[in-house]
């Protein structure tokens, strides 16, 4: 899909970017390996594949070198991470958000365009907010 937005991976947070992008105009396609990780989609008008995203035949299947994003949110930081640095290496995309729970791991995305997203971080970024507010 041209100019489309992909999630690879539909558990929790991917779920909810995929429903927040779409409900905001965006063409947005959900990939996961297996089918009954799509239930998280209520609400979502987008597209769903079932397939393995670290099979490059896949990726190419989905046309993700179209896309004008990829978010990989899979529960799995070395498949993240690998397939972060395929998007960015072989396919070329511009934008690219990669979830990642160990946060010594960003230094693998170092001297690329590939924007780390870490659970952990904004957990404690939130709790500072709270915290700080009722002081």
């Amino acid at each position: 899909m041209k100019d489309s937005v992909i999630v690879i991976g539909a558990g929790k947070l991917g779920a909810k970017l995929a429903r927040l992008l779409n409900e905001n105009g965006e063409n947005v396609l959900v990939a996961d390996k297996q089918s009954d990780a799509f239930y998280k989609l209520d609400d979502f008008s987008g597209f769903t594949v079932v397939g393995d995203a670290t099979d490059l035949d896949f990726l190419k299947s989905i046309d993700i070198e179209d896309s004008k994003m990829v978010i990989i949110t899979t529960n799995d930081d070395n498949v993240n991470i690998f397939l972060a640095e395929v998007c960015f290496y072989i396919f070329a995309i511009k934008k690219i958000y990669v979830r990642l729970s160990d946060t010594d791991k960003g230094k693998l995305l170092e001297n690329t365009s590939i924007k780390g997203i870490y659970p952990f971080n904004l957990s404690v970024d939130f709790f500072c907010q709270q915290e700080k507010e009722t002081r």
